[in-house]
């Protein structure tokens, strides 16, 4: 069975566990590892997540700064919190002003980036360090009352790939995420602002990811809504690899419904997704089976 939650928001909440909940996924980046920066245009990303929105999603979590494997985020290296908010603000108002009903996510490990965003009219900070790359994210979250999503990373991009394969990779991120939630709430951030993320493909080896999908339950114990993003992972691309080539981020689709599916079936509350319209049907299936548990 899937546990229910209200996860509190920044002005209104969301009811968890009787369906799936999906998040659209929106990089206004140009280096993101999923589009190729096809909507770092303000007017573009702005016509983008509006569809997403007309694809029944329920959440858009705009991102501002690529974070994939490779990307240096060191503070003397990353993009600056002005230049990342050059690039989310006037999406989030656009997407606003067009839809005032629209629940917004800023995928974001910067307090600063956060703190704008927040005030701006997003309700959700989606911090992939879990708080651990800023010291002041905790805080911020906590004062503004608004929802978090905690994920779980293994380093930072720029050292993944020299990552050895973590044999006890569940465990490590039970203990890991349940720390961040003693942390959090130690900055005053309430339990029911939280959910939390294992982090599919953010500091795992390929082969780390596969056991995280076969005991994704064991992280219904940590007693909080369960998010998963493996939409268009490297290592989904690594499993449909074709003469030796691992599958583009376009040729993910199938794999990625597989293991958002085995992921609702496990208790996930919330599936991060470039493709909503396909995630949204994978989902309905999924929770019928859970329905009918």
């Amino acid at each position: 069975m899937r546990p229910r939650f209200t996860w509190q928001l920044k002005t209104r909440s969301l009811e968890l566990g009787e369906r799936t909940l999906l998040m659209g996924v929106l990089n206004v980046t140009p280096d993101s590892f999923s589009d190729a920066g096809e909507h770092f245009d303000r007017n573009r990303a702005v016509e983008h997540a509006l569809h997403i929105l007309e694809q029944r999603a329920d959440i858009i979590d705009i991102g501002g700064e690529s974070t994939r494997p490779g990307v240096k985020v060191r503070e003397q290296a990353a993009v600056p919190a002005n230049e990342e908010l050059r690039r989310i603000l006037p999406v989030i108002e656009g997407v606003l002003r067009a839809r005032s009903d629209a629940i917004i996510s800023v995928d974001t490990y910067k307090s600063a980036v956060a703190r704008a965003a927040l005030d701006a009219g997003a309700e959700i900070i989606n911090d992939v360090s879990a708080g651990h790359w800023d010291a002041q994210m905790f805080s911020t979250i906590a004062a503004a009352g608004c929802g978090a999503v905690l994920m779980h990373t293994r380093g930072r991009p720029e050292e993944w790939r020299k990552l050895p394969k973590e044999p006890q990779i569940v465990q490590v991120v039970l203990h890991d995420l349940a720390n961040a939630v003693q942390s959090a709430t130690g900055a005053g951030v309430a339990r029911k602002n939280m959910v939390l993320d294992p982090g599919f493909g953010f500091g795992k080896n390929f082969e780390d990811n596969y056991p995280l999908l076969a005991h994704f339950d064991q992280l219904q114990q940590l007693g909080l809504p369960l998010m998963v993003g493996t939409s268009r992972k490297g290592f989904i691309g690594r499993t449909l690899a074709r003469k030796g080539e691992d599958a583009a981020p376009a040729e993910r689709l199938f794999g990625t419904l597989a293991s958002i599916t085995a992921c609702i079936l496990k208790g996930a509350h919330i599936v991060r997704v470039h493709d909503v319209r396909a995630a949204r049907d994978a989902a309905l299936v999924a929770d019928a089976i859970l329905s009918s548990d």
